[in-house]
């Protein structure tokens, strides 16, 4: 069995790793976590994730274990969240993805170095989670989105749950998150209204053909009721769990999400 000086040493090694992921900004505002692939591939396949909120900052082992897949991946932080500029919420978000994913062609730079970027040909693919999965819905009607796979992801602002009903939320991220996220009054009461970010709204613009929701039955965060009702409408591909809670970014970690999240992106 290893010494504890020798995890000591793994782990901080494993830290450190994490923490060489690159940076950039797009149309100025966004900043931006990416690596480049780890190893080489056919095609240009990127993967722009797309995350909750509010949630930690950074998803250093989900960014280099799909690196190491051979994508190229990005973690955008909304407009006046965390490093970005700009105040959340203004625009919808999903806005904030889609000029991520139109900066790819038009070349991005490294900010620790000036190392020059440019993807040819990208096909991409938005990864999401609970908050974030409206974004990559919404997006998913655009041409240089090829699929969209969410996990437990918000389609109804209307529909609160009781645990994280959206008053106590603004409250919540205020106190707990502070200058993290920072909105108006005005914009945060936008989601209440049911025709801002809010893929039920639009279902009409959402590409059923594109996206792969998966969510649990138990899940008291994102009711699983209105999910249900969305993608039986939406007729679109899912994986509904008996158990497993509101789910998270570890997911695209784990063996029997990545089997199935692999062979979905391979389908035509």
């Amino acid at each position: 069995m290893p010494s504890v000086y020798t995890l000591g040493i793994f782990f901080l090694f494993g830290i450190m790793h994490f923490m060489h992921t690159k940076r950039t900004r797009f149309k100025k505002d966004i900043v931006c976590e990416f690596l480049p692939p780890q190893r080489k591939t056919k095609k240009q396949k990127v993967i722009i994730f797309c995350p909750g909120m509010p949630s930690s900052s950074s998803k250093g082992a989900v960014l280099d274990f799909w690196s190491k897949k051979g994508f190229w991946v990005f973690l955008p932080r909304y407009r006046g969240s965390w490093e970005s500029s700009g105040s959340f919420l203004k625009v919808s978000p999903d806005k904030d993805i889609l000029d991520v994913a139109e900066g790819l062609k038009k070349g991005f730079s490294d900010v620790y170095n000036g190392q020059k970027y440019k993807i040819e040909n990208p096909e991409i693919y938005l990864f999401a989670s609970s908050f974030g999965g409206a974004a990559a819905l919404l997006c998913s009607g655009s041409e240089i989105i090829k699929k969209v796979i969410a996990l437990s992801p918000v389609v109804d602002w209307t529909k609160e749950s009781k645990k994280e009903p959206i008053d106590w939320l603004a409250l919540f991220v205020k106190e707990a998150f502070g200058e993290a996220y920072r909105f108006s009054k005005k914009d945060w009461r936008k989601l209440q209204t049911g025709k801002f970010y809010n893929p039920v709204y639009e279902i009409g613009k959402i590409k059923k053909d594109k996206v792969f929701i998966i969510h649990a039955k138990d899940d008291d965060v994102v009711l699983f009721g209105p999910v249900k009702n969305f993608t039986k409408k939406l007729g679109c591909k899912s994986l509904f769990l008996k158990k497993g809670g509101h789910l998270s970014f570890s997911c695209f970690l784990k063996p029997s999400f990545v089997k199935r999240i692999d062979k979905f992106l391979k389908e035509k």
